[in-house]
């Protein structure tokens, strides 16, 4: 029997009132803030976790120098302690 992979999921929708589940691959924090990795069948994307008075909300990071310092430290600690049977590749 194949064992079933638990994930955790959110809804996002787009301007056009769209809506689209992504799975979440991973959370990690960095430099005093929190990141995730989100993932639908379709494309992968990066956001930043926010808080507000004890809600959780997601921000779309528009930086793409950010963005693109964010990719390369995880890339970084995803080679450094690879995971099992995960494929971890990002096309961005």
């Amino acid at each position: 029997m194949e064992e079933q992979e638990l994930r955790d999921f959110v809804i996002i929708e787009d301007e056009e009132g769209t809506e689209q589940q992504y799975a979440i691959e991973a959370l990690f924090d960095m430099e005093d803030q929190s990141y995730a990795l989100l993932t639908s069948g379709e494309d992968t994307i990066l956001v930043r976790v926010e808080e507000d008075e004890g809600e959780q909300y997601i921000e779309n990071i528009t930086d793409p120098e950010e963005r693109d310092n964010i990719l390369a430290a995880y890339q970084i600690a995803v080679e450094a302690a690879p995971a099992e049977e995960v494929d971890r590749t990002m096309d961005f």
